[in-house]
């Protein structure tokens, strides 16, 4: 029997010459992700371990993000714990405030060139698996998990099972990998693909810009994967050839694709022009519905940015939504560029001032309303709708308000409408 990309993968990197579903073992990382929420705690744990020093010092990537620039005290200490670590280990890859490669942690590595094909990474925030999509295999780790990592340069994994989700045609208008995610976990539920791999296969592939396949990777936890992954084309090498041009020229990668008798616990078929643009009602990713059929709720607030949706496409994308418009009277729209690279090309742009002009709030780089942090978060009764990956109970503020997912075109057209509404319901709308 044959392997997947993630078996093949996850075998290399631990030496083996083959894995199986439901095989433990020990595989070496290419890199350790933390950032200032959860590293804190693995620092303390790495002291505990009596590490003196991390594996690599060049693997190990340190991000302040979630509750940055420093929302209060709380989140200054926490900052100032990474930040003196990051500085006694001489860590090459921490990431200070407003520097041209900061920004948010899964923004910013593939942007940077950190994560190539075939790379094993792990990181302690759940939407680690992003970098799937550039044919490498990632997952989130708990704190503990990074400290050992840190000290040690390697974790163990249970072999997942698989998921292979085929992929046919092409999106229909305004469409993105947003609405496609959140049409999968509306299908198979936040629990559907349960400490398993997401292989996204099929014809359709080619058509998916790598910022749809960030943001699709990004959101396969909320259907429980273990990761999700896509096959390294034309697109991803183009991408990194961009990023990481030194690298790339090097040859310092790997490209994996499953074998034809791979073995997956189920298939799934998605034509992507049957794909509608699609809304997560409250309070789970899977509640989803189209989102032409809510344009009588209401709205208070939308969000646009965030790991999932804050790169360079998304808001050039918003930029091209509100030219011409204006945020409804009785709404407040935050738009958050994904890094300071992506808000600088938004300045040299004018894409800012078209924010500005339509009403916008513009915020530097960071995580901040996603989790109910800072920048955005809700009061009882009030209603978002928000580019985030995530609209449990309280997720951004009060336990009495709610969150609507959405991708980046029904959240502009949300924002100029006042209520849940598509690119077709405003005047004027982009050609997409």
């Amino acid at each position: 029997m044959g392997m997947t990309i993630t078996q093949k993968i996850l075998a290399q990197h631990a030496g083996l010459q083959e894995v199986r579903s439901g095989d433990l073992i020990e595989a070496g990382l290419d890199w350790c992700l933390g950032n200032e929420v959860t590293t804190p705690p693995a620092i303390k744990i790495f002291r505990q371990l009596g590490a003196e020093s991390v594996f690599d010092k060049d693997r190990v990537c340190l991000v302040q993000d979630h509750f940055t620039p420093n929302k209060d005290i709380k989140s200054a200490e926490l900052c100032k714990t990474m930040r003196c670590f990051a500085h006694e280990q001489a860590i090459s890859h921490f990431y200070e405030l407003g520097r041209k490669e900061m920004g948010i942690e899964h923004v910013i590595l593939p942007d940077n060139g950190i994560v190539f094909p075939g790379d094993a990474v792990i990181g302690a925030d759940s939407h680690t698996c992003t970098y799937g999509a550039l044919g490498a295999f990632a997952t989130g780790v708990g704190s503990t998990d990074l400290a050992c990592a840190m000290a040690s340069g390697s974790t163990w994994f249970k072999i997942p099972e698989a998921i292979k989700v085929v992929l046919h045609g092409e999106f229909g208008k305004y469409v993105t990998g947003k609405d496609l995610i959140l049409h999968l976990i509306g299908m198979i539920g936040v629990d559907g693909a349960l400490y398993k791999s997401l292989e996204f296969t099929g014809d359709g592939v080619k058509n998916i810009s790598m910022t749809g396949r960030l943001t699709i990777c990004n959101m396969a936890i909320e259907c429980g994967a273990k990761n999700g992954i896509f096959p390294v084309d034309d697109i991803t090498l183009e991408y990194i050839s961009k990023t990481n041009p030194e690298r790339y020229a090097a040859g310092d990668y790997k490209v994996y694709q499953a074998d034809d008798d791979a073995e997956y616990e189920k298939v799934i078929e998605i034509d992507l022009a049957e794909v509608p643009l699609t809304v997560a009602l409250p309070h789970l990713p899977s509640n989803t519905k189209r989102a032409d059929e809510c344009s009588d709720i209401k709205i208070d607030q939308v969000v646009i940015g965030s790991c999932t949706n804050g790169r360079l496409e998304d808001i050039r994308t918003a930029a091209d939504m509100f030219r011409g418009h204006r945020v409804a009277d009785n709404v407040r729209c935050i738009v958050i560029p994904g890094s300071q690279r992506v808000y600088r090309e938004a300045l040299d742009n004018g894409w800012l001032a078209i924010f500005d002009d339509a009403g916008c709030v513009i915020s530097t780089p960071t995580c901040g309303p996603c989790l109910g942090g800072h920048m955005g978060v809700l009061a009882k009764g009030e209603r978002c709708v928000s580019t985030t990956n995530r609209n449990f109970v309280g997720r951004m503020g009060d336990t009495g308000s709610e969150v609507i997912l959405s991708g980046v075109p029904v959240a502009c057209a949300s924002a100029i409408a006042g209520h849940v509404a598509t690119p077709d319901m405003i005047g004027g709308a982009y050609e997409g």
